[in-house]
């Protein structure tokens, strides 16, 4: 897509998606929200914190036959650690979510809240709080609570669907079943958005052009 400047420090910043809304520039880290009648700073994120995640933007792969690429990045902290949410634009216009978190993925897709049943959906849905086991259905196949947090905004870059200014909090919560797919939860000023997928290994999605690391080596399928 063609480029624009950026309307807080002038350099150059293109879209990949056509759909989405805003970006992170990656000179100032304005954010800057796409509108029909240009662009504009909404707000300013922050340096990320340096991780050692493989996952970096552009960073590609296939999930169900769909390939996907890496274009964003939300940072999540809450009180007792940080993981990150990489945003997948999949070549068919859709976008996902590949949550990482201590070396394990999960890769979920936004689903309808209709989907999702059980006592705590509705006590989710409801503004209350949940606890540990606490049963969820998604698609009529039970899970349970396994993490609860009250998750702050970091940092960003990238392409994203939402502005993600650091010190915006939400609700959060994942559920887990006996197998490996999963379902997860957030809450923010009373709007509920559900996520279901799986969990998943690199190797399972081909994942290619993985960041390079002093005495990690790259895996034949990530190079």
């Amino acid at each position: 897509m063609p480029a624009s400047a950026c309307p807080q420090c002038g350099a150059e910043i293109g879209f990949q998606s056509a759909a989405l809304p805003v970006k992170v520039c990656p000179h100032c880290q304005a954010l800057v929200m796409r509108t029909d009648t240009g662009l504009s700073a909404v707000g300013q994120s922050a340096t990320l914190p340096f991780d050692v995640s493989p996952i970096m933007l552009g960073t590609t792969g296939r999930h169900d036959g769909v390939a996907f690429a890496v274009i964003g990045r939300v940072r999540w902290g809450w009180e007792e650690g940080s993981w990150n949410e990489w945003l997948l634009q999949f070549v068919d216009g859709s976008i996902g979510w590949l949550g990482e978190a201590m070396g394990a993925f999960m890769l979920t897709r936004e689903v309808a809240p209709d989907r999702v049943s059980g006592p705590a959906a509705d006590q989710f849905l409801r503004g209350d709080r949940l606890h540990p086991d606490d049963p969820i259905a998604f698609d009529g196949k039970w899970q349970v609570v396994s993490d609860i947090k009250r998750a702050t905004c970091i940092a960003s870059e990238g392409e994203l669907p939402f502005r993600a200014q650091p010190g915006w909090s939400i609700d959060s919560v994942d559920f887990k079943s006996v197998t490996e797919d999963c379902l997860s939860a957030q809450r923010e000023s009373g709007v509920v958005s559900f996520y279901a997928g799986r969990y998943v290994r690199l190797a399972d999605i081909g994942a290619v052009g993985l960041r390079a690391f002093e005495g990690w080596a790259t895996p034949d399928y990530g190079g």
